[in-house]
């Protein structure tokens, strides 16, 4: 087992409404990340993946609340930190964010060159501006992006090129852990390609030693990511090598999520895309037992009450069910 770059120990946060109501968002969630690794997260909109993606930032502000657990970057607990120790000496340097929709945040009236200057001088004040210029055309250049992007405003770029620059100012000070919310969403085929290039050279070159890539798509992180954990209502309900998750999914929601997709690598014959019923549940009041079970049409009374424990099996695989594996298996050979 490799040094744990990054690791998650029962986090709790929520949301706190303007009428004083808890939202539940993150709910003892539990993973880690070695260096060299990649770990995606998937699950549909509103499932908690990109609040757990703020909640790991150690960044807190209202609406968004922190309840308990730890948030541990190469051995140094971020948990308890300030907010603005976490700004100085943590973001950027330990642990970057890209969010959704990024390439849509930069201002237009500024140049390229004049974020990276921002990003540096956020934890070195006295950085010489040629200095900064140098590092950033030497960095741009490796990443396959031209040095006049630098002298460039957001509106002379494309969609797939100003996503690809607010991927590289991120990064300039290269971070321990990259946390990617949707980096590809809202892009061409053929950007989605390029950006996920520049994701995998950014591990092979070192500039960050490991990565969280976020999205809705399953078939997307079998090429990007080593493993998947699969979230849902707050929780994580599955992980797996990312082969294993797209081919073989455990979970009973997982396994839904894989049938209303396409597969490329599996082709179209004879796949029957079938829709998961219902909705998920309310987090202001999070139901007891299994949060699947009012849309699973494998559940039993007993799934509605108390804990439903995580299950290990294989070689890093875990899934959160009361059924056995070989039921499980059953129940899917039998449909």
């Amino acid at each position: 087992m490799g040094k744990k770059m990054l690791e998650v120990k029962n986090l709790k946060t929520k949301y706190v409404t303007r009428f004083h109501e808890d939202v539940y968002a993150v709910d003892g969630v539990t993973f880690s990340i070695e260096e060299g690794k990649s770990l995606g997260i998937a699950g549909e909109s509103g499932c908690g993946k990109s609040t757990l993606a703020l909640s790991m930032m150690g960044y807190y502000f209202p609406p968004l609340h922190y309840m308990s657990g730890d948030i541990i970057i190469d051995g140094v607990n971020i948990s308890g930190m300030k907010p603005d120790d976490v700004r100085k000496t943590i973001l950027g340097t330990e642990i970057a964010y890209i969010p959704q929709a990024a390439m849509n945040a930069l201002n237009p009236t500024q140049k390229i060159i004049r974020f990276v200057e921002d990003v540096i001088r956020a934890h070195d004040p006295k950085a010489d501006k040629k200095e900064i210029r140098e590092r950033a055309q030497a960095r741009f250049a490796e990443l396959g992006l031209p040095k006049e992007v630098l002298e460039k405003h957001a509106v002379e770029l494309s969609g797939g090129m100003k996503q690809r620059t607010v991927i590289a100012v991120s990064t300039i000070l290269s971070p321990k852990v990259l946390i990617a919310d949707e980096p590809s969403s809202a892009l061409d085929v053929t950007s989605q390609k390029m950006v996920i290039k520049m994701m995998r050279e950014l591990m092979e070159k070192g500039y960050i030693k490991s990565m969280l890539f976020i999205t809705h798509e399953l078939p997307l992180l079998y090429n990007v990511t080593d493993d998947i954990m699969v979230m849902y209502a707050g929780q994580i309900v599955e992980r797996g090598s990312a082969k294993e998750m797209v081919f073989d999914p455990t979970h009973p929601y997982s396994h839904g999520l894989m049938g209303s997709i396409l597969v490329p690598e599996e082709g179209t014959r004879g796949h029957k895309l079938a829709a998961i019923p219902g909705t998920p549940p309310n987090l202001k009041k999070p139901p007891d037992g299994c949060r699947f079970a009012e849309r699973c049409k494998y559940a039993r009374p007993e799934c509605r009450f108390g804990v439903i424990p995580e299950k290990e099996f294989g070689e890093g695989r875990m899934y959160r069910c009361l059924m056995g594996l070989d039921e499980l298996k059953e129940v899917y050979d039998n449909e």
